[in-house]
């Protein structure tokens, strides 16, 4: 297996099966093969069953696609929401991949972006991360004002308690890695929810793998799910993360 795509989703069921549509659309065109992994992380809606329906049922010899139909689709289907952090997690170490990407289910980056990655694979790179705050990065429509001063605020915030001075877009969610990077990283992660990111990347610098940011195209969502709420929950989990740090959790 080449390529295996994450796709978080808590309750995705209006905008999870375009997304799943276009990823397929783009990757059976590709010459390598692939599978698209949905994680249910305990959602309220249909999102589960949007998923079971556009999986393509066994069939020898059958065709790749047939009906809209998605062949290599799977499901991890979790009764209880746990948060994106451990979906991601759950979905990293049950990919076969020799890559494994993960992206969101509003589809904010495009699958194409991928090809981004693979010049950097072939230098060498662990790990590959998209970003909206470096030079080349598209962002459209841009964020409105109160989101990009929250987002500067966020990146201070995190760089003095977690440092990676380096990075400047932690929280894009589309990231690739090689299975060897992956399988050593997503083991030793203990943030659940929307600062796994930056836990993410502590560890890989912590083991000595190679972190490329890259410039995407990025649609902003005014439906998203990170909130005000949600971005300090998230500065007490960057708090966990240098906690840990200092007591060696992540040895």
């Amino acid at each position: 297996m080449y390529l295996s795509v994450i796709i978080p989703a808590y309750n995705e069921e209006k905008r999870l099966p375009q997304t799943l549509r276009e990823v397929d659309n783009y990757l059976r065109v590709q010459k390598y093969d692939y599978e698209i992994i949905v994680v249910n992380d305990g959602s309220k809606d249909k999102t589960a069953e949007v998923v079971k329906n556009l999986k393509s049922p066994a069939r020898a010899g059958g065709p790749a696609r047939a009906g809209g139909e998605i062949k290599n689709l799977k499901l991890i289907d979790n009764k209880e929401n746990h948060g994106k952090g451990y979906a991601v997690r759950q979905g990293m170490l049950e990919a076969r991949g020799e890559y494994r990407l993960f992206t969101d289910a509003d589809n904010s980056t495009s699958i194409n972006q991928v090809e981004k990655m693979w010049p950097e694979f072939q230098k060498e790179y662990d790990i590959v991360i998209g970003s909206r705050d470096i030079k080349g990065a598209i962002l459209d429509p841009p964020q409105p004002l109160y989101r990009r001063i929250l987002g500067d605020v966020f990146i201070l915030v995190r760089k003095l308690i977690c440092g990676l001075w380096n990075i400047e877009d932690t929280q894009c969610g589309f990231k690739g890695f090689i299975a060897k990077s992956a399988e050593a990283i997503f083991p030793k992660c203990r943030i659940n929810r929307f600062a796994f990111d930056p836990e993410i990347l502590v560890l890989a610098k912590k083991r000595g793998y190679k972190i490329k940011e890259i410039p995407v195209c990025w649609k902003n969502d005014p439906h998203s799910k990170v909130k005000l709420k949600s971005m300090l929950k998230m500065g007490i989990d960057l708090l966990k993360i240098r906690w840990n740090m200092l007591s060696h959790k992540y040895n």
